[in-house]
Formats: structure tokens, C-alpha cells, sequence
């Protein structure tokens, strides 16, 4: 489980690594990044369902589209404006109280170990992130809380997926025409270069086709609550992945912030675990 866990939150700051070398460094718009990662992921995707799984249906899911494509595209478009820090406290910061919320109205619990976690894990998340955050703009704020909402969507609908490779599939070839759709009437703001177009297929047909599909293999077996805590690491190995390739420092800041973040969240899951254990 934990390996799991390390591998999807690996590959979701490989994704942020990627849009933000991608977009900020202005090798290509947002809209045409969002179409090349989807279709990348599409295909990609498709290839590996016809290899393991020939005799299967592809899992059609509209709503889990939608709730990617108002994820993957507002995000883009967010990322852009907002800096490093506020945009991953809005996103985070949604997807914690999204989930969170869900899963108390569902009926799960968070005893006193869980809440240490949790509380643990959001005050590391602080320490990282609120020294770098400014005063963002209130649309693109906005932005990023939609996509927040729709993340945590998409990640509680993959607790019904009966095969998470077909649901995934299913859900990258629906998001493709949506966001198309979406993009439709900013042609004359799309611009791209080779660089930009090889971070978005790089970002579509390895990180986002292997991330998303681990993703729903996972939350069948993490609830609501324990499923966006464990998110909360991501900010913080994008952060440390982009100081080794930028060749940035690493601050005694980071460090503290992370061990404090990565406590929480083990409190989190072994909290939960001994939980399912006890009868």
C-alpha cells in the first residue's frame, strides 16, 4: 500500500514539475497542453488496455470525464497566473475539504490520531507553502478551486470503478472532445513549440495515464479522508524535484515542512489501518 501510495504521489509532482516547465516557461498555451496530455494519455492508455485486457469493455463513466476535463483545463489555465505556493494551497486546500467533507457525510470517522494527522499534515503544508504565496488574482482563484472541487469529484468516483485501467481509459477518451469543446474559441491564444509539445505527450502518456490509473486502484482501498490526505505530499516533492533539476537550493524550511507533512499522513494511514483492524 505505502509503495502505491509513494508511486502515485511521485508521478502527480512529475506532473507538476512538467506543467510548470511547460506553461510558465512559455513553451506552450494551456489549452493545447490540456488537448496534448489527454490525447496522449488516450492513446496511451488504450494500448495498454489492448495488451492485458483484449477481452474487457472499456468502462464508460461521463460524469468522472467531466469532472477531469473541469480539472485538467482550469488548472492549466490557473497555473499560469498563480504563483507555486497560493496555487497549490487553493488547489490542496479544496481537495482536503472537498474529500473530507465527503467522507463525514458518508459516515466516516476521524478519531484522535486521525485528526492529529490531518492537522499535522495541513500545518507542513503551510510552513512550505505560505512564505512563497501572493495575493492572487480572483478569477484565476477561482480557477483553481473549480479544479480542486473536480479533482476530489474524480478521485471519489473512482471508488466504484470495477477496473480502473478501463475507467481510466474510458475517461481520457470522453475528456479529449470536452476539451476540445472548452477550447474552442481561444484559437488565437494558442501557441506552442517543440519543447512545450514534448512536455505535454511526456506529461499525457507517462505520468498522467500511469498516475491516474494507480490513483483509482488506490482510493478503493483508502477512504475519502485518508485518499486526500495523502495528496497533501504532493506540493512538497514537486517543490524538492524542481530545486534538484533547477539546480535551486534546498532550505531547511523544505525539510521541516516535509518530515512534518510526511508524519501526518503516516499517522494518517496507520491510524486508519489499526482502525479496520480492532473489531
Amino acid at each position: 500500500m505505502l509503495i502505491k501510495i509513494a508511486l502515485a504521489m511521485l508521478a502527480f509532482a512529475a506532473n507538476s514539475i512538467l506543467c510548470r516547465l511547460a506553461l510558465v516557461g512559455g513553451h506552450i498555451d494551456p489549452y493545447s497542453f490540456s488537448i496534448l496530455r489527454v490525447s496522449s494519455a488516450a492513446i496511451t492508455l488504450y494500448f495498454i488496455f489492448i495488451m492485458t485486457q483484449p477481452k474487457q469493455k472499456i468502462e464508460w463513466h461521463c460524469k468522472s470525464a467531466v469532472y477531469l476535463s473541469l480539472y485538467i483545463l482550469p488548472f492549466s489555465i490557473a497555473y499560469i497566473q498563480l504563483g507555486t505556493g497560493v496555487g497549490a494551497l487553493l488547489l490542496f486546500g479544496t481537495v482536503q475539504i472537498s474529500m473530507t467533507l465527503y467522507g463525514l457525510y458518508t459516515g466516516e470517522q476521524i478519531n484522535f490520531k486521525r485528526g492529529i494527522g490531518i492537522l499535522l499534515a495541513c500545518i507542513g503544508m503551510l510552513i512550505l507553502l505560505l512564505p512563497c504565496a501572493q495575493t492572487p488574482s480572483f478569477v484565476h482563484a477561482i480557477l483553481m478551486v473549480i479544479a480542486g472541487i473536480s479533482w476530489a469529484a474524480y478521485s471519489i468516483s473512482g471508488q466504484s470503478s470495477q477496473n480502473p485501467i478501463s475507467r481510466s481509459l474510458g475517461n481520457f477518451v470522453f475528456a479529449v472532445p470536452m476539451i476540445l469543446a472548452m477550447s474552442i474559441f481561444m484559437l488565437p491564444e494558442l501557441h506552442l513549440n517543440w519543447k512545450g509539445i514534448i512536455l505535454a505527450l511526456i506529461s499525457g502518456s507517462l505520468t498522467s495515464s500511469f498516475a491516474y490509473t494507480l490513483w483509482y486502484v488506490l482510493v478503493k482501498q483508502l477512504d475519502s479522508i485518508s485518499a486526500s490526505t495523502v495528496q497533501l505530499s504532493v506540493p512538497c516533492i514537486a517543490i524538492f524535484g524542481g530545486a534538484v533539476l533547477l539546480d535551486e537550493w534546498i532550505t531547511m524550511r523544505m525539510l521541516l515542512s516535509t518530515t512534518i507533512v510526511l508524519c501526518g499522513i503516516l499517522l494518517v494511514i496507520f491510524a486508519n489501518q489499526k482502525k479496520h483492524l480492532n473489531p
